[in-house]
C-alpha cells in the first residue's frame, strides 16, 4: 500500500500538494489539513467502480420511468415539507444546530413509520453520538417503543453495513454522518475524506436496496452545513432544521429536493412530549389580542408554499436622538424595509428622516412574501401619525419602489383566509380587468393604487371613527 501526503480543505474538499493559508478553491482561511491518501487503493477502487457501473447507452424513449410513490412518514409537517413523504431509495440530509431536536424528530419518524407504513418491516436507528441507554430513554419519553425499531450505537461504517444486511430494514437513520468512519479509508471521523466516502457507501446501499436513508448533519457557526460541499450534491434532499432564538417553534426548510418542491416548510412546536406538528399556522404568527385597536400594528396573510399564514407586523416610529436615524427590523428584509420607508416619505409626504423606525414580524418565523409590503407601510404610517388601525382590517399587496401597489399570487386565497379568520375589511391593490370578482360574504375590499391612497384611506377611517359616522371611500 502506497501513501502520499495531501492537504485537503475541510470546507470544499479541494486538495493541494502543499499547505497554504487560504484555500485556492473556496477562499476560506486555515481550512487545509494534512491527510494521508492511499494511491493504490483509490486507483483500484476507481477501476472496480468503472467496471460495476459500465452500461450501454439506450434511447431516451426506451429508458422507462419508475412511478413516483410517496411513503408517508406519519409526521404531518415533515410530509408537507417533503411534498408528500419519502421515496424508495431516497437519501435525505437533515442539518441543524445542536439541541434543535434532530434526534427527537428522527425518533418520532421511526415510531410513526414503524406503526404505520413500515408495520411489516423494521427501522434501523444508528447513533454514533449517544449510547443505547441515552437513545432508549428519549425513545421511552416519546413513546417510541415499537418492537420493530432497532437501535445500534456504532461509528464503524463496516459494522453498520453488516447490521443493515442482517436486519434488512425498511428505513435507515444515521445520527450523524460526521461521527461515522470507514476503516478502509484514511482520516479521522468528520474529515472531508471520511464524510465523502461514508456518504458514497451509504448512497450505494440505499439506492440498490430501495431503502430511504436519513443522514443527520452538523452545521458550522456561520449556519452552513459542516463538511464538504459534495455531501449536498450526493443526497437527494437537504433539509435545514432551525428556529429563532428563544422560540418554541421549529421549522424544517428544504433547500434541495429532487422528488418534490422546496417552497414548503414544516412547523413544529417543542413540548415536553416531543415535537408536535402545528396544523393551523395562522394562529402562531399572532401572539397578541386581536380585539384591540393599536397604533403601529397591521395584519396580513402570507404564503409559505401552499400554506396561508396570518402575519402580524408591529412598527414603532419615534424621535431619533442620533445624527443618523436607526432602521431595525426583525423577521423581515432590512433592505426592503428601507426602500419602503423611502417610498412612504416620497409618496405620502411623511418626514421620517428624524425618526427611528423599528419593525418586527411576530411569531419568530422569517418571511419573504412581497404581500407583506402593504401591511408594513400601514404599520409605519400608523405609528408615525398615531393612527389606531382597526383589528379587523388586513393589508394585502406588494409595493414597488415608486410606491405603486400591485397584486401578488394567491390573492383570492388570501382574501378567503382573511374572511375565515374574521377580518371585516381588506386593503388590496386595484384589481385588473382580467381578474374575476371574488364573492365574499363579510369581507369588504378597499382598493388602493399607491401608498398615498393607503394613507388617505387610513385618514378617512380615523376621521369616521372620531366623528362616529361612516365615510365612503
Amino acid at each position: 500500500m502506497q501513501l502520499k501526503t495531501v492537504y485537503r480543505c475541510q470546507e470544499c474538499g479541494q486538495t493541494s500538494p502543499k499547505w497554504a493559508g487560504q484555500c485556492p478553491a473556496c477562499s476560506r482561511w486555515n481550512t487545509l489539513v494534512e491527510e494521508a491518501e492511499e494511491v493504490s487503493a483509490r486507483t483500484a477502487a476507481r477501476s472496480k467502480a468503472l467496471t460495476e457501473f459500465s452500461s450501454e447507452p439506450v434511447p431516451l424513449s426506451e429508458s422507462g420511468a419508475a412511478e413516483q410513490r410517496y411513503i408517508p412518514t406519519g409526521v404531518e409537517e415533515l410530509d408537507r415539507s417533503l411534498g408528500g413523504g419519502l421515496i424508495e431509495g431516497q437519501v435525505l440530509l437533515l442539518a441543524g444546530p445542536p439541541g434543535i431536536g434532530k434526534s427527537t424528530l428522527m425518533l418520532e419518524v421511526s415510531r410513526s413509520m414503524a406503526e404505520g407504513a413500515l408495520k411489516g418491516s423494521t427501522v434501523l436507528y444508528v447513533s454514533g453520538e449517544e449510547s443505547l441507554a441515552q437513545v432508549g430513554a428519549r425513545a421511552r419519553r416519546l413513546g417510541a417503543g415499537a418492537g420493530n425499531i432497532y437501535l445500534l450505537s456504532e461509528n464503524n461504517l463496516a459494522k453498520v453495513i453488516d447490521a443493515f444486511n442482517r436486519i434488512k430494514p425498511g428505513l435507515l437513520i444515521i445520527d450523524s454522518i460526521q461521527t461515522a468512519f470507514h476503516p478502509e479509508f484514511v482520516g479521522s471521523p468528520g474529515s472531508v475524506a471520511q464524510i465523502r466516502e461514508c456518504a458514497a457507501e451509504l448512497l450505494k446501499i440505499a439506492k440498490s436496496k430501495g431503502v430511504p436513508l436519513f443522514l443527520l448533519g452538523h452545521i458550522t457557526k456561520d449556519g452552513d452545513l459542516a463538511g464538504p460541499k459534495v455531501l449536498e450534491h450526493i443526497v437527494d434532499t437537504v433539509l435545514y432544521f432551525d428556529a429563532e432564538k428563544s422560540n418554541v417553534y421549529r421549522i424544517v426548510r428544504p433547500h434541495k429536493n429532487r422528488f418534490g418542491p422546496v417552497s414548503e416548510i414544516g412547523i413544529f412546536e417543542m413540548t415536553g412530549e416531543g415535537l408536535v406538528s402545528v396544523k393551523d399556522s395562522s394562529e402562531l404568527m399572532s401572539n397578541t389580542d386581536r380585539g384591540r385597536a393599536l397604533a403601529g400594528r397591521a395584519f396580513s396573510i402570507a404564503f409559505e408554499g401552499s400554506r396561508p399564514m396570518l402575519a402580524e407586523i408591529q412598527a414603532l416610529v419615534s424621535r431619533s436622538y442620533y445624527p443618523y436615524p436607526r432602521r431595525t427590523v426583525t423577521g423581515l428584509d432590512l433592505n426592503r424595509s428601507q426602500i419602503l420607508i423611502a417610498a412612504i416619505e416620497k409618496n405620502a409626504g411623511l418626514r421620517l428622516d428624524t425618526m427611528d423606525v423599528f419593525a418586527s414580524l411576530q411569531g419568530g418565523i422569517r418571511l419573504r412574501d412581497p404581500a407583506l409590503d402593504l401591511a408594513y407601510c400601514a404599520a409605519v404610517i400608523s405609528s408615525a401619525k398615531d393612527l389606531e388601525l382597526p383589528p379587523d382590517s388586513v393589508f394585502l399587496g406588494e409595493v414597488g419602489i415608486l410606491a405603486q401597489t400591485s397584486s401578488t399570487a394567491f390573492m383570492s386565497r388570501r382574501l378567503q383566509e382573511a374572511e375565515r379568520l374574521g377580518f371585516k375589511k381588506a386593503y388590496t391593490p386595484r384589481a385588473s380587468a382580467k381578474q374575476e370578482p371574488l364573492k365574499l360574504k363579510q369581507l369588504e375590499v378597499v382598493q388602493v393604487s399607491d401608498i398615498a391612497g393607503l394613507y388617505s384611506a387610513l385618514m378617512k377611517t380615523q376621521a369616521a371613527k372620531k366623528s362616529g359616522g361612516q365615510l365612503r371611500d
